[in-house]
């Protein structure tokens, strides 16, 4: 039998998901995979289920169904502050996973280098090998999670052909600073260079801070390919609805790419999802209280157990240093929370490139009875 391909030896199956399976194995609480308990405002479920029984049921039009992709239009012109068209600049995904690779393999060609930030989501280097490309490592320092300037721009001497950026990011919770983004787009331009975001998390923003939109800033529009979901906002993760906004030319190639990828997204979701679309702005407040509520909660039962943590700035994930536990072996350790400590949690060293195994992910995007049952469990630890 011919060997499988050769690329996959550097990369695992999804740790994330792993992780689900060992909660369901012991009946641990899963504060492993990064999905809501809360389901999509009644009025889109209403919306789905009139999309169900009346359609559309055949093929959208593969970029995306004309009607939603003017209203995501429509919402992100507002929150971006840019001037945008849906039959140019947009195409629809299934989900931000697949908008991800659909932005790599448009801008990337095999021994092409890209640079990602560490710790990071961990689809982000697979994606870079499954195009061929080579990944280039730069380091967000816990527990702060800030780089290095001088790292950075050694990195762009390499002559990469894209940075990708999780803002707000997964797994740490930072939010870049506008300082922060300005650095990487003056860096971007200077090495001529693309940036591609993950934003799936641009409402989950905790105050003081603040999320800024790298596509918005100054002369980065035409090499900035936006990334997103409507997965967290409107907690519906099932529904794999994603998109790319970018300048036509790059959207002209993403439309090929994604076309003999997966042809389209789900037509009757689409139509559903427009409702979504049109709430209103209290809408995005309300999910901003809900998760500060549930962030404050949660690191209260932290802050109770003696752990040490980073206060996350956005996204709903908090990285946990376990060292106080003389832990060397994070997956281990994970395993042993799950059936011992009935919590599950996501062992760090999946998101880092360099040898971090202290740390460990729990996120907080559950009910507020789910959270303060976790924290009690917690307290055994």
């Amino acid at each position: 039998m011919p060997a499988t391909a050769e690329r996959l030896c550097h990369f695992t199956e999804s740790v994330i998901r792993e992780m689900t399976r060992v909660a369901n194995q012991y009946d641990a609480i899963n504060l492993s995979q990064g999905f809501p308990d809360a389901d999509p405002p009644p009025s889109v479920i209403e919306a789905a289920v009139k999309a169900m029984q009346q359609g559309p049921h055949q093929y959208a039009v593969t970029w995306g169904a004309p009607n939603f992709r003017q209203a995501l239009i429509e919402k992100q012109q507002q929150w971006m502050g840019l001037d945008l068209n849906g039959d140019e600049h947009v195409v629809v995904t299934c989900g931000s996973t697949e908008a991800m690779i659909v932005a790599l393999m448009t801008i990337c060609d095999p021994g092409d280098k890209v640079i990602i930030f560490s710790p990071f989501y961990e689809n982000y280097g697979a994606d870079t090998i499954l195009c061929g490309a080579e990944p280039i490592y730069v380091p967000l320092e816990p527990p702060n999670f800030n780089f290095d300037p001088s790292v950075l721009r050694e990195a762009f001497k390499q002559k990469p052909k894209a940075l990708v950026l999780c803002n707000p990011s997964n797994p740490s919770g930072k939010v870049f600073t506008l300082e922060e983004l300005t650095l990487i787009a003056d860096l971007a331009k200077e090495f001529d260079t693309f940036v591609i975001t993950d934003e799936v998390y641009e409402h989950i923003v905790y105050s003081p801070h603040r999320h800024y939109y790298m596509a918005s800033l100054p002369e980065m529009f035409e090499r900035t390919i936006s990334c997103s979901s409507l997965s967290k906002t409107y907690n519906m993760t099932g529904w794999r609805l994603g998109y790319i906004i970018a300048s036509p030319e790059i959207i002209a190639g993403a439309r090929k790419v994604h076309d003999f990828l997966t042809v389209g997204a789900a037509a009757p979701l689409q139509e559903a999802a427009t409702v979504a679309l049109n709430l209103p702005r209290s809408y995005y407040d309300e999910v901003q209280q809900d998760y500060t509520r549930k962030r404050d909660l949660f690191l209260g039962y932290l802050d109770k157990a003696g752990l040490r943590y980073t206060r996350p700035q956005g996204a709903y994930y908090v990285m946990v240093d376990c060292s106080d536990f003389d832990v060397t072996d994070d997956i281990t350790f994970c395993r042993w929370m799950a059936k011992e400590i009935g919590v599950a949690a996501v062992p760090g060293s999946s998101f880092f490139h360099e040898p971090v195994n202290h740390l460990i992910r729990l996120h907080f995007a559950r009910d507020e009875d789910i959270l303060h049952a976790a924290g009690e469990r917690l307290q055994r630890l």
